[in-house]
């Protein structure tokens, strides 16, 4: 392990870390910090029966549900490992470019990328060969977990129990640490993704409107709550989609209790995921969780009330991280860079 350390330090700059998300990939580099988030999103475009790629990240994510039938944008990504290895391939070389620039093509990073801690051997395969086939001269792994709570600042190296819940777009993880280890851990295959489709649902059995994934998306970012408000309404919201019956375009008005409504399930799964983590916990660090509480990672994190839902089932402190998106690429950035997490890092 020392090895693999001393090759970090002598390289410099040229590694990565990063945070190969459902939703966005982050990527951290040595020394620089994050310099890369976009949606992990890739356009690809068939002229005369040949493939190619569009656009990738930001742009291509602008295309997705307006694309002509010769353009479709993919997500390769699915509950946080990886469904087309081809197109991952093509996006994790986008972003090595876009990153290092044209002219750094030829020295080739190490890199180490997060994986759900559910993936299986398979899938964490599927991981390493894209970023190996991408242009990665040797490809670590690290659980996103560990990488979530390393990124929040958790003594995850102290014989301390520590409990970090990472809601990501395609899974939530849950996790306790203690010693540079998972001493137990859980992946529930909820995240954004499913509170998405489950507003989109909402919206069509109640409204019969049909709305798009980003429309879904936008709505639970911009009002997205966990807890029904207060007056039993909250804020009103506008949305546009197709109406169902008539079959033509159509504005409706939701309210945020609507919307807390659409969300309860997925959030449950998420409640759920937690208590049946803490059912496993060793009493010990059981008795540290009482006093360091739970802290919330990932995007899934921003749901307004989300903390004090959970602190109201579990009775334990609840607190949302600093900076819960950048979490898992910090904490992957970190575990790269520093000595004292060595022993978290895979190399196969």
């Amino acid at each position: 392990m020392a090895g693999l350390f001393s090759r970090f330090f002598k390289l410099g700059s040229q590694n990565m870390a990063i945070d190969l998300g459902t939703a966005n990939t982050l990527v951290y580099v040595q020394d620089r910090g994050i310099v890369l988030n976009e949606p992990s999103v890739v356009a690809i475009e068939t002229l005369n029966g040949v493939k190619k790629v569009k656009a990738v990240g930001d742009d291509a994510k602008m295309m997705m549900g307006k694309t002509p039938d010769n353009i479709e944008a993919i997500r390769p990504l699915r509950d946080g490992v990886i469904a087309d290895i081809e197109i991952a391939e093509e996006m994790i070389k986008h972003f090595i470019r876009k990153v290092h620039g044209k002219k750094n093509l030829f020295r080739y990073p190490e890199i180490v990328i997060c994986v759900p801690s559910g993936s299986t051997s398979v899938e964490r395969r599927a991981i390493r060969d894209a970023a190996s086939n991408a242009g990665a001269s040797q490809v670590f792994l690290i659980l996103e977990p560990m990488a979530a709570a390393i990124g929040a600042d958790m003594p995850v190296t102290e014989p301390v129990g520590s409990m970090v819940v990472d809601i990501g777009g395609g899974t939530t993880e849950v996790a306790v640490l203690s010693l540079r280890g998972l001493a137990y851990t859980t992946s529930v295959r909820v995240g954004g993704d499913k509170m998405d489709e489950s507003i989109v649902s909402y919206v069509r059995r109640h409204h019969n409107l049909l709305i798009g994934d980003a429309t879904a998306e936008r709505i639970k970012k911009e009002y997205g709550i966990a807890v029904m408000p207060a007056d039993g309404v909250g804020e009103l919201i506008q949305i546009k989609g197709r109406d169902l019956v008539n079959g033509v375009p159509k504005e409706i008005t939701i309210s945020q209790a609507n919307v807390a409504e659409a969300l309860a399930e997925p959030i449950g799964a998420i409640v759920e995921g937690v208590r049946i983590a803490l059912e496993n916990t060793a009493p010990e660090l059981a008795a540290d969780i009482v006093d360091q509480g739970i802290v919330l990672t990932g995007g899934g994190a921003l749901i307004q009330g989300l903390d004090d839902y959970l602190r109201e089932e579990t009775g334990l402190p609840v607190s949302v991280a600093e900076d819960p998106l950048s979490c898992v690429a910090l904490g992957t950035g970190r575990a790269m860079e520093d000595p004292i997490y060595r022993g978290v890092l895979m190399s196969a």
